[in-house]
């Protein structure tokens, strides 16, 4: 299905035209709720503010790895080398995603989306899954055991040099935590990434390409599932727009800060009509998800990699 079916050449033009000021407010946003996941506990020495602060720091990774994915269709800001830099010294550096392989792998699984060819479908055709195989699934992330295999994965990167980056933002986290005489509340970051982080993960997957009607189908609209979110659900699941799943299939170089009004024109013009493939929340991704007879659980092929392996 051609977008162009739904918008004229025109209008896809300036969807897909990067705006910097667009851009950097989106990064602006992404780097001070890190600045106030950090900051909540320094200031309020509670237990429950060091859970809410692993919380959003949690969140914030996965919003950093949107971002990552953003940069490395190479059109977020308008400049290549910009998106290219800042995919691999700021966005990826932070959650750990090594940029040059994530772009290979990412690249792919939009060029073979709706094929068997698609590196990233062993996450998914588990789904829907029975009752009892989600509820180990969500069991293994929140009790840390996927969280813990997550963090001995990011440090084994198949590129030299993929773990600079890593070092350099995070010492740069520690450095100003030390001058604020509060490097304790660092662990708050590992603590996210080894309870939170991969229940937050799993759900952004299951939103967008879980459950859907046919994964062999080339349609975005049959292979992947776009989900309306609420601001919880965008500040933890679906952070920077990556909810707009079938609408950045459709067209990849369309800036997430872009999307909800690309989704708006195309459900307008009746894009969406007769399809299965919008929810109205996370929920309906569960349920959706689930059923009395699940699928057979899907082992591993040769795309699977990172933290993702978990998601199986």
């Amino acid at each position: 299905m051609n977008i162009l079916s739904y918008i004229n050449k025109q209008e896809l033009r300036a969807f897909t035209t990067a705006d910097n000021w667009r851009a950097s407010g989106v990064v602006i946003v992404n780097v001070a709720l890190v600045a106030a996941g950090f900051a909540l506990p320094a200031l309020w020495h509670h237990p429950v503010a060091w859970i809410i602060a692993s919380v959003v720091l949690a969140g914030r990774a996965l919003g950093f790895a949107i971002l990552t994915h953003d940069a490395a269709h190479l059109n977020f800001f308008t400049s290549r080398r910009v998106n290219q830099w800042m995919g691999k010294w700021v966005f990826g550096a932070l959650p750990n995603v090594p940029y040059a392989t994530y772009r290979r792998g990412h690249l792919e699984h939009h060029r073979t989306a709706g094929t068997g060819a698609d590196p990233d479908l062993s996450f998914v055709t588990g789904y829907p899954a029975t009752r009892a195989s989600l509820l180990r699934k969500l069991l293994r992330d929140i009790s840390g055991v996927n969280g813990a295999k997550g963090i001995v994965y990011q440090f084994q990167p198949t590129d030299h040099g993929a773990l600079y980056p890593v070092f350099v933002m995070h010492g740069l986290i520690i450095a100003a935590l030390w001058a604020f005489s509060v490097p304790e509340v660092y662990a708050c970051w590992w603590l996210g990434q080894l309870f939170v982080f991969p229940l937050l993960l799993r759900l952004r997957v299951m939103g967008e390409h879980g459950g859907v009607p046919d994964h062999m189908d080339r349609d975005p609209r049959r292979n992947t599932a776009t989900t309306l979110a609420g601001p919880l659900a965008r500040l933890l699941v679906a952070p920077n727009f990556v909810n707009y799943h079938v609408e950045h299939h459709m067209a990849a170089t369309v800036p997430g800060y872009k999307l909800p009004a690309l989704h708006k024109l195309l459900r307008e013009r009746g894009y969406f009509k007769g399809t299965e493939c919008l929810a109205l929340s996370y929920r309906e991704v569960i349920i959706r998800c689930t059923a009395a007879n699940g699928n057979a659980q899907a082992r591993g092929t040769s795309g699977t990699r990172g933290a993702l392996d978990n998601m199986r």
